[in-house]
């Protein structure tokens, strides 16, 4: 069974998700679909600098990508599904 949650509540399970593994599928700015599977609290790589903007101000999440082996941000206003604890959503709207 596929739940639908929206695109605030899609955010929230991420941030709340800690360090643990999650998928999600959003649009990219240049309105490319992506398929992300990563996690959230990763240090590594990181110079200790920081960034020079406050990511949650533009509605993205730094993200860790497994895959691709470095950080990603993650557009909230454009996730159109999640896997998260083994559960499959759909997302719609705020």
């Amino acid at each position: 069974m596929v739940n639908t949650i929206t695109t605030t509540e899609a955010t929230k399970m991420i941030i709340e998700h800690g360090d643990k593994f999650f998928t999600v599928t959003f649009t990219k700015k240049n309105g490319e679909e992506r398929v992300l599977n990563g996690r959230r609290g990763v240090v590594k790589h990181t110079n200790g600098v920081g960034m020079k903007y406050i990511p949650s101000d533009y509605d993205l999440l730094t993200v860790y990508d497994v895959q691709a082996e470095g950080y990603r941000m993650i557009s909230c206003n454009t996730i159109s599904a999640l896997r998260i604890n083994g559960e499959d959503y759909v997302v719609q709207g705020s």
